[in-house]
């Protein structure tokens, strides 16, 4: 399962995206907005990694018009290595070496097409391990 959210600036690519990933037969659960009805990014952001955190979904995707707020009120959520990605590299990077485990896109910078090769690729790609591993505790020790 994976958790999906947007704000209002978001809302037509997550719109898009849930379809994409039904159509290849992954689920989402969504938590919002449920239009382009202005609204506040942290809400759904805090809500969808909340899910992720807590192992209710195994990964994340939050979506605003740059991604970054969606994606910095995301990481404040303990356990939670959200990633921005605006490109296919990025995202395959973030999986292989930081274990991310939430992606963040701007829907005012990706196009849809796009979005889905980054979407496919983040979903589709292991953690590497070994000396990264090392890293990613590093990294998760700073919540402590």
């Amino acid at each position: 399962m994976i958790a999906i959210a947007s704000d209002h600036g978001g809302y037509q690519l997550k719109e898009h995206i849930k379809a994409y990933l039904a159509a290849k037969g992954t689920t989402c659960e969504d938590f919002g907005t449920d239009s382009t009805d202005s609204c506040d990014y942290p809400v759904f952001g805090k809500a969808a990694a909340q899910a992720v955190a807590s192992g209710r979904c195994e990964k994340g995707i939050v979506i605003c018009t740059t991604g970054i707020g969606i994606s910095i009120s995301a990481n404040k959520v303990k356990g939670i290595r959200c990633a921005l990605c605006g490109d296919v590299l990025s995202a395959e990077m973030t999986r292989r070496h930081n274990d991310a485990n939430m992606l963040a896109i701007g829907a005012g910078i990706v196009g849809a097409m796009t979005a889905e090769r980054i979407v496919d690729t983040f979903l589709s790609t292991s953690f590497e391990g070994g000396r990264h591993a090392r890293r990613v505790g590093l990294m998760m020790e700073i919540e402590e």
